[in-house]
């Protein structure tokens, strides 16, 4: 099979019918064998309703549904485990993305060897002070971060080799972190190409502000498991060492001064008096805590079990 389409959705039904149609015609006059994977995540309109209408009057479309919202991430995930396609194509359900772009994302994976080609909406057709500003600063921040230089991380039009997308993880909220997430798992080759973007045509955004709050927040954790996260003791025991050190330096501090005032008989005050044994007792205790957390870190990673139950489905179609 050619192409996988990787549909993430929630209450969008009056543009499945459209979309679907317009994936299907671009893939029929490309002669593409295709499959369409919608998920429904949790949606409380009709949408699985017209997903099981799709699938009954067209075989190559499959459908997922959740028991409830889980998240854009966990629909990918499960997308992508199920996509057999040799190319997987990732895009949103609003008809914001525009499927004639496929055939072109296609061949810079198939043609050109990229593992990876994201979608960059260069011209946008969203509010500037609530969408547009906001998410020139998340992807600024990014790519600073991760040294993965594109310009719209949050671009829900991709292509993928079938190879990244069976070996990344996406969890959490991570969707929008799946090219550093494919770097970190080796995949380097990793393109950019500006894709149109149309205004909504149905329903609204299901995303506020709130979504750039938890990318940064996301953009942290990213970039602490991408260098730590297979050595924590070389980050929390780096960090204990230095702030036990810092605590015996303060007490060596505090014994040498009282021994020199005893020596020379000059008048000192008690020891729990002076504020650098709290600040040394701090120190060391903090320390300590700092070394076991790297400690444990190194324990759990080495026993940690995979294959957490991560959300439920209630019912598939064409699966």
């Amino acid at each position: 099979m050619n192409i996988s389409v990787v549909i993430p959705l929630l209450n969008e039904y009056e543009s499945l019918q459209e979309l679907h149609d317009w994936i299907a015609n671009v893939m029929q006059s490309n002669r593409f064998s295709y499959e369409i994977i919608f998920i429904d995540d949790g949606s409380t309109d009709d949408s699985w309703k017209k997903i099981i209408e799709l699938s009954n009057a067209n075989e190559s479309v499959k459908g997922i549904r959740f028991l409830k919202n889980y998240g854009k991430s966990q629909a990918l995930h499960a997308g992508f485990e199920k996509a057999r396609g040799n190319v997987i194509i990732t895009m949103d359900a609003d008809l914001q993305d525009n499927p004639e772009e496929i055939p072109e994302l296609y061949n810079l994976i198939v043609k050109e060897g990229n593992d990876l080609v994201s979608g960059w909406k260069k011209k946008r057709y969203d509010s500037v002070i609530s969408k547009n500003l906001p998410s020139k600063l998340f992807n600024w921040a990014a790519r600073k971060t991760s040294g993965v230089r594109l310009h719209d991380f949050n671009c829900g039009l991709k292509a993928y080799k079938n190879e990244v997308v069976k070996n990344i993880d996406v969890y959490g909220e991570m969707h929008r972190y799946i090219p550093v997430l494919a770097k970190n798992a080796g995949f380097r080759k990793i393109e950019e190409k500006i894709v149109k973007h149309q205004a909504r045509k149905y329903g609204k955004t299901k995303f506020g502000m709130e979504r750039f709050i938890n990318g940064f927040l996301d953009l942290i954790t990213i970039w602490f498991i991408s260098k730590f996260g297979k050595r924590p003791m070389h980050f929390f025991g780096a960090l204990g060492v230095l702030m036990f050190f810092i605590g015996f330096l303060s007490a060596g501090f505090i014994g040498i001064t009282k021994l020199y005032k005893l020596y020379n008989n000059m008048p000192s005050i008690l020891v729990t008096q002076n504020p650098w044994f709290y600040i040394s007792l701090t120190t060391m205790i903090i320390g300590t805590q700092l070394f076991m957390a790297g400690f444990l870190g190194e324990i759990i990673l080495r026993n940690k079990r995979t294959g957490n139950e991560r959300y439920k489905i209630s019912e598939t179609a064409n699966t």
